[in-house]
């Protein structure tokens, strides 16, 4: 059973039935999945992703730099991350929201030693801005803050219940995977679910990487407990 995890989560589950933004059902659900994980007496460190609100490299142009259209992406996380706090903590799990980015005055800034303490009192935390840098997805932040928080493994949250061979929603011959090298998935074009650059970082430090569905219920849960639940990549 994990005892620390990093979990990623993407805007466009916030959007749920929505095609932008936050639908407050999906976001209540989800907190309730997490909530379960969290009273488990596992340590939760969330990255949350901006997809729902701007993806910085899909608008980056027309007079818009790379550099400030990823600036944008980070700021589409901490709206998420917000939003996320408040609603934990209405469900009544103790949550804090910190930030690569300078926002003093919505969130505390990401402090690594900050972070420990606050999962250690058995606070759910969650981060925004990514790294903090522009080229670097929230995948990649991801990895690097389950790195530095020494956590167990990372979970990639998704809409499929795990990795596929191709699109599961246009092959109906489909092959799931249980399990996966990190050379396989790397070298392997037909798999997306994380950019080549975050699962390099993972295979480099050893990190595990679980893509499970995570809208099933109790989902989260089974994974925490070791339970073969999605595509485990390591």
């Amino acid at each position: 059973m994990y005892k620390r995890v990093l979990l990623k989560i993407s805007g466009e589950q916030l959007a749920g039935k929505f095609d932008g933004g936050i639908d407050p059902e999906r976001a209540k659900w989800l907190a309730a999945e997490i909530k379960k994980v969290a009273e488990s007496n596992v340590q939760v460190v969330i990255v949350v992703g901006g997809g729902n609100f701007v993806r910085g490299a899909r608008i980056a142009g027309h007079g818009v730099q790379r550099v400030t259209a990823d600036h944008m992406g980070m700021l589409a996380t901490m709206i998420n991350a917000l939003a996320l706090t408040d609603i934990f903590e209405h469900l009544g799990t103790p949550t804090r929201c910190l930030s690569n980015i300078v926002a003093e005055q919505v969130a505390e800034p990401f402090v690594h030693r900050l972070a420990n303490k606050h999962m250690e009192k058995g606070r759910v935390v969650i981060v925004a801005g990514g790294t903090g840098r522009p080229y670097l997805t929230t995948d990649t932040a991801a990895v690097a803050l389950a790195l530095e928080l020494d956590c167990q493994a990372v979970l990639k949250a998704t809409k499929v219940d795990g990795v596929y061979n191709k699109d599961p929603a246009l092959h109906k011959d489909a092959k799931r995977y249980e399990e996966l090298t990190y050379q396989e998935a790397l070298h392997d074009g037909a798999i997306k679910v994380m950019d080549k650059a975050a699962m390099g970082l993972a295979m480099e430090h050893k990190m595990p990487l679980v893509v499970f569905d995570a809208l099933k219920v109790d989902n989260f849960l089974k994974v925490i407990k070791g339970e073969h639940v999605g595509t485990t990549i390591k």
